[in-house]
């Protein structure tokens, strides 16, 4: 984990390497106290589709236990007869 306090942001172009460089975030304190993170544009986005896909994960979890399942097989055949196919 890399920290850096708020007086170093003004280097930006080490920042950038860093972020680059790290594949991780870098945390910027205030009087020792975290206040902002910054990253690379590539860690962000595989960050966030980590994300949605945990939250899709337990959607689909929660409707199974909720008992909200269907079979496949009969959900092709509905498919086929209201359509014709």
């Amino acid at each position: 984990m890399q920290i850096i306090p708020m007086r170093d942001l003004k280097n930006t172009v080490e920042i950038e390497r860093r972020c680059r460089e790290s594949h991780e975030p870098v945390f910027v304190t205030k009087n020792g106290y975290g206040r902002l993170v910054v990253m690379d544009i590539d860690y962000y986005d595989e960050t966030m589709r980590k994300v949605e896909e945990a939250r899709l994960i337990n959607a689909a979890i929660k409707s199974y236990e909720e008992g909200q399942v269907y079979d496949g097989k009969t959900v092709l055949q509905e498919i086929r007869e209201k359509h014709g196919l």
